[in-house]
């Protein structure tokens, strides 16, 4: 079940293209204040006798305030709106609703920042009045809209600042659509961005919203449709799964709230099904059926890695793992993994100092010929052995889906040779630093544009790119890519990335699509490292922590979506109709 997420260019696009289709803009603003007064009274709770003080910018933002000012008077509220700019100056349907408000008895006055006596509730400031006689219950903050971008020009930063001034004295935040200062685009904050209590976003989250940092400023993240026609409604160039936290109808007028992982349900131990229910969800019962995973990886004192992917794979659902690694590695592989299958990989080359070498792919033909995904990559090591093994393996006119990790990944850096092999069913995993060294940037340049470094790593290959960290991306070949807004602690811990590409591994295995897979296990893997902020919630779990929570995190997620989607199956497929310029994954 995804949600559209078009960046600010595509939602200026909706909004013309309703209005070419004849939806006047009075329409969509009254919608507009409608779903920010209904999530007012969600959130905030009876509005009879609240002072609400409401900044009105000069731009649709504006006139969403001046409108939804006219639906607080109406609902028993002392309104009051502070203008940026002379009323006068205002346009279209923002000046006729704030003209209405007006007539209708709602006071205006203009917004001065110098004079914190402009913003108090009482009209002068005094000692002997208590502080709740000045502050404002309710700020609404409809300075800047979704266009905004840069810096705050010194007027609207002081605006932004007098709000957080306020927020910071007991009152409650409304940002319309956006926070006043935040990039909607990027995610990037003006050092004076407001910081909402509520962000009530409309017909669509934005990216830069569904981005870690942003709770920081959105607070609670609601999207609420407006009425924007579905033939108006372009493709948009990301999507939100709404996954376990929403088991709703993915509806155009549905609205939801963003989740971005501490506010979802956690996994708890699986009950024993009863007969019917194990009947109905068991799945494959041949280990085959359910799917093959080979893990090639380790060197010498890296076999950690492996063991961890391949531990992945299993409680990801695989039916049979097969481990590939040199030769002294394989002690501590056989001893900590005796349910996986072995392969011992002999050193080759001269004086047998070489762990890695094309000849090992030979080596592998039956493993690889049965397997129905291939982990490549952990604990490989960074020698020139790592790249001939990859070279050999993509050079194979028959071979199963890759999933590429680590020291792979180091091999692929300036090898388009290499990065053209790779195709749509193939998964390629790359944390910031990893990410940074195939596009020849800094970890800090990628992190300070995540969206900008995702489509620089999917125009090296047409494979599925899965930029890890806080707020994991995922780019789709020729589809729109995934935002993950979460941000799990209990993820930041080494050899976490093993056991995420063993699980993708083992749902591609499964007989899952490559976008589906990751897709699915970047949801489950953030669900397990969630089971474990009760027992380590300031951390302290290992990656095999993570690896132990899997099962329950299929329990709840295939709860969940049951419930969502009406099927036995999790995907990210989706099975409603196309709505809002969604693609199916």
């Amino acid at each position: 079940m995804f949600a559209p997420v078009p960046t600010p260019a595509e939602m200026a696009d909706w909004d013309r293209a309703a209005a070419a289709l004849g939806l006047p803009e009075e329409v969509l603003m009254e919608n507009a204040a409608r779903a920010a007064f209904a999530a007012l009274r969600r959130h905030y709770g009876p509005l009879r006798g609240a002072r609400v003080l409401l900044v009105m910018g000069g731009g649709n933002n504006g006139g969403d305030a001046a409108c939804l000012a006219r639906h607080l008077l109406d609902a028993g509220a002392l309104p009051r709106v502070l203008h940026t700019r002379p009323l006068s100056a205002a346009r279209g349907a923002a000046r006729r609703y704030a003209l209405l408000a007006r007539r209708l008895g709602v006071p205006f006055a203009p917004a001065r920042p110098e004079r914190p006596a402009a913003w108090a509730w009482s009209p002068a400031l005094s000692v002997s009045r208590a502080v709740s006689d000045i502050v404002p219950d309710i700020v609404v903050d409809g300075l800047l809209g979704t266009g905004f971008s840069g810096p705050l020009r010194p007027a609207e930063a002081a605006v932004a600042a007098r709000i957080n001034a306020l927020a910071g004295a007991g009152s409650f935040i409304l940002a319309l659509d956006v926070p006043s200062g935040f990039d909607a685009g990027s995610g990037r904050a003006a050092p004076d961005a407001v910081r909402a209590t509520l962000t009530v976003t409309f017909q669509a989250p934005k990216p830069g919203l569904l981005v870690p940092e942003a709770a920081a400023h959105t607070g609670r993240l609601e999207v609420c449709p407006i009425g924007i026609p579905a033939a108006a409604r372009a493709a948009a160039s990301y999507r939100l799964w709404r996954g376990p936290a929403s088991a709703q109808s993915a509806d155009a007028t549905d609205v939801f709230t963003v989740s971005r992982g501490p506010d979802l349900p956690r996994p708890r131990r699986a009950r024993r099904p009863d007969r019917a229910e194990a009947v109905a969800s068991s799945g494959p019962a041949h280990k085959g059926e359910a799917g093959r995973v080979l893990v090639i990886g380790g060197s010498e004192g890296m076999s950690g890695a492996p063991r961890l992917a391949a531990l992945g794979a299993l409680r990801g659902g695989a039916g049979l793992v097969e481990a590939a690694v040199p030769v002294a590695s394989m002690p501590e592989v056989r001893a900590e993994l005796p349910e996986a299958l072995t392969v011992a990989l002999p050193r080759v080359g001269e004086n047998h100092a070489a762990e890695w070498a094309a000849r090992h792919v030979d080596l592998l033909a039956p493993a690889l010929a049965s397997a129905r995904a291939a982990v490549v990559g952990p604990g490989m090591g960074r020698d020139n052995g790592a790249g001939d093994v990859l070279t050999a393996l993509l050079g194979l006119p028959a071979r199963p889906p890759l999933v590429l990790d680590a020291d792979a990944l180091y091999a692929l850096a300036g090898r388009p040779d290499l990065l053209a092999g790779l195709g749509g069913r193939d998964v390629l995993t790359p944390h910031p630093g990893e990410a940074a060294r195939l596009l020849g940037l800094s970890a800090a340049d990628v992190q300070a544009d995540r969206f900008g470094a995702l489509a620089a790593l999917a125009a090296l290959a047409p494979a599925v790119w899965v930029l890890k960290g806080a707020g994991t991306l995922i780019a789709c070949p020729g589809e729109a890519s995934i935002i993950v807004p979460y941000n799990v602690p209990q993820l930041a811990v080494g050899g976490s990335g093993d056991v995420l590409a063993g699980l993708i591994g083992a749902l591609l295995a499964a007989g899952r699509t490559a976008p589906d897979a990751a897709c699915v296990g970047v949801h489950l893997h953030a669900l397990a490292g969630l089971a474990l902020a009760g027992p380590y919630p300031r951390r302290g779990n290992g990656p095999r922590d993570i690896a132990a929570a899997l099962p329950g995190a299929w329990t709840l997620l295939e709860t969940l979506s049951r419930g969502a989607e009406h099927g036995p199956r999790p995907s990210c497929h989706s099975h409603t109709p196309r709505r809002g310029g969604g693609e199916p994954c």
